[in-house]
């Protein structure tokens, strides 16, 4: 098992952080681990990676560093984007290693997979990044608690509030792959059922470098919002050269980019980006406490929080309670009391639902011009909040635990 270093910025961050007197009997009683399951090296490394790590051990410090007794340790892995070395790691960690939850989890295979190793172990598991709706939709089960921004809610609750503003036709550019194909499947709906119109789309290849006739198709189609329904690198270069084409300008169409992140931006700047829109369940300047734990997590990263990274603060924080308040980790016990438990969301209100889809309002931003942003990491425009109720998919009542 790795134990996670803590980087010497980091470290003051946590040392800052209240501490609560360790029960002498901690001792005696085995560590409470939880696995960080993350990209550490790859594409999804900014989003989550090292920041995934800071942020569970915010928590855990935020916490007072025990619950019943025992001490809170926080290991991780890097499963490689692979997901049967993830399902292996989860495996071990859950036989092995003591691990009693497993959070965070980029890419829909490598979720899936731990979700379904989590299950036969009975044990806890609180996905914070990979987006698939089907993971509460199709394959919930009593141990597995969804936090990210899933693909109903980015594609039908972003495509419903643009919709709202004006942006009635639409034209897709989306990656041939499963993920981009949902994302346009549900958006499209939403639109044709607002009485919208869709008036074409183009697939690409993934990883594909030349996003011109994609492109042109889209300009020459007269629609209003262009969706671009690609993630990671896909959609980084789609921007790039949807920018190059001119339409990112203030008099071009509505460019919606489904599942964005604060570091998509802050690598392509505002030059390019400005007039994208997007909708994210966490920005670092929404609230105040989003914004004391912004500069606490800046302070060990150099980087604002993503919406997973403190996804897996707020999750963390969440389970560790859900524990002392059953007065046991046994998943079960654990995720029942999960979902009893009232949930503040960076001072936004939110619960756990029986299924395990956590369910809170999620706002539509549009990327500032580089001549109205104020400050660094000052990024996001509000345009509209959308309730949860209609972001995400109803309850699915199979899996009650």
């Amino acid at each position: 098992m790795t134990l996670s270093p803590i980087t010497r910025r980091g470290l003051g961050v946590l040392a800052a952080a209240p501490l609560l007197a360790r029960p002498a009997r901690a001792q005696g009683e085995k560590p409470l681990r939880i696995g960080v399951l993350t990209d550490e090296t790859g594409p999804y490394a900014d989003s989550g990676g090292p920041g995934s790590i800071v942020a569970a051990h915010m928590a855990a410090a935020d916490f007072g560093a025990s619950v019943l007794g025992r001490k809170i340790e926080i290991v991780h892995a890097d499963h490689q984007n692979k997901p049967d070395i993830a399902a292996a790691i989860a495996g071990r960690w859950y036989d092995q290693e003591d691990v009693e939850a497993i959070i965070d989890l980029p890419v829909t295979a490598i979720a899936l997979a731990v979700q379904q190793v989590a299950k036969t172990r009975q044990k806890t598991v609180m996905i914070t990044a990979a987006a698939t709706s089907d993971i509460t939709a199709k394959y919930c089960n009593p141990y597995s608690t969804h936090w990210a921004d899933d693909t109903h809610a980015l594609t039908a609750g972003t495509a419903h509030a643009v919709l709202a503003k004006g942006g009635r036709s639409w034209f897709f550019i989306t990656v041939d792959h499963a993920f981009g194909l949902a994302m346009q499947r549900d958006a499209s709906a939403v639109i044709e059922a607002g009485g919208g119109k869709v008036l074409g789309a183009v697939r690409h290849p993934i990883g594909a470098t030349d996003y011109a006739p994609f492109l042109l198709q889209a300009q020459s189609s007269g629609a209003q919002t262009i969706g671009l329904a690609s993630v990671g690198g896909d959609l980084i270069n789609l921007i790039k050269q949807a920018a190059e084409f001119g339409l990112l300008a203030p008099n071009g169409p509505i460019i919606v980019g489904f599942l964005t992140y604060i570091t998509d931006i802050n690598a392509l700047g505002l030059a390019i980006t400005q007039g994208l829109t997007f909708s994210s369940g966490f920005y670092w300047d929404q609230s105040d406490p989003a914004r004391r734990f912004a500069a606490r997590f800046f302070q060990a990263r150099g980087a604002m929080p993503t919406k997973n990274q403190a996804a897996i603060y707020t999750a963390t924080r969440h389970y560790l309670r859900a524990c002392q308040q059953a007065g046991s980790s046994d998943a079960m016990a654990a995720n029942r009391a999960m979902r009893a438990m009232p949930l503040d969301f960076f001072g936004h209100p939110a619960r756990v639902r029986g299924d395990g889809r956590v369910l809170y309002d999620l706002t539509l931003y549009r990327v500032k011009a580089p001549g109205e942003s104020h400050a660094p990491w000052d990024y996001y425009e509000t345009l509209a909040v959308i309730p949860g109720d209609q972001a995400f998919l109803p309850e699915n009542p199979a899996c009650m635990p």
